[in-house]
């Protein structure tokens, strides 16, 4: 059996270089590769490209890499919780490509499936649609999308084995599992990594063809952007 387990994350992100493509999983701060995305802080890489739903918080996250100021462009669905995201976008520093959520979920898939293009209504008739072809559907029109082009993919799971087989828990699945397999190289960051054979084939929502890079992080915070409670009665 292959075994695509790494070391440790320095192992993991070898190869990632200033200028590169790089996917993020999550949305907000679920499921996000925090360990990597930290990992990267302390590298001097930068003029990256991340493609990811937002950009975490300030102090967490993308968020971190954007303090830095590795990142030129980030291409999101919404700027979210991020005041520095926010500011950076406003003032010019950072190239900014806003993208229908679900049309963001399906470029990624696209990659992943080895689709090169799509039609959607999502965005035609706006700026999303600029520059774009449009062709008209069942008395609808569409416009089309291509899939996205990324050298790295980083996905955070629950569990996963030695082969790269991957368990998401809950709403952590989210863009994780569009982005497994969409970059030429996929680095899985998990919670728990078990020998081959450890895993339920019938639970699997990745299989391990789709990562070439897998290991354990050796921290996570369970962090809620915006704790909303009732008022005490």
């Amino acid at each position: 059996m292959i075994t695509k387990k790494v070391n440790n994350v320095e192992d993991a992100i070898k190869g990632i270089e200033s200028g590169m493509t790089i996917m993020f999983g999550g949305f907000g701060l679920c499921g996000i590769p925090e360990n990597t995305i930290a990992a990267l802080v302390n590298t001097s890489i930068s003029d990256l490209t991340c493609i990811s739903n937002n950009a975490g918080v300030d102090d967490f996250g993308l968020g971190l890499l954007l303090q830095k100021k590795q990142i030129k462009k980030m291409i999101s669905s919404y700027v979210g919780e991020n005041a520095e995201f926010e500011r950076q976008m406003l003032s010019g520093e950072l190239e900014v490509e806003l993208t229908p959520q679900g049309t963001l979920a399906e470029r990624c898939r696209a990659a992943q499936a080895g689709i090169p293009a799509f039609f959607t209504p999502a965005g035609y008739g706006t700026e999303v649609a600029e520059g774009k072809e449009a062709r008209e559907f069942n008395g609808k029109m569409h416009i089309m999308e291509e899939a996205f082009k990324a050298d790295f993919a980083i996905v955070k799971a629950w569990k996963g084995d030695e082969a790269g087989n991957l368990i998401f828990k809950g709403t952590a699945r989210n863009f994780n599992a569009c982005m497994a397999g969409a970059g030429k190289i996929t680095i899985a960051e998990v919670e728990e990594l078990v020998p081959v054979g450890s895993l339920d084939p019938n639970q699997i929502h990745i299989p391990g063809i789709m990562v070439q890079r897998i290991f354990q992080g050796e921290k996570f915070e369970k962090r809620i952007e915006q704790l909303t409670v009732r008022k005490k009665v």
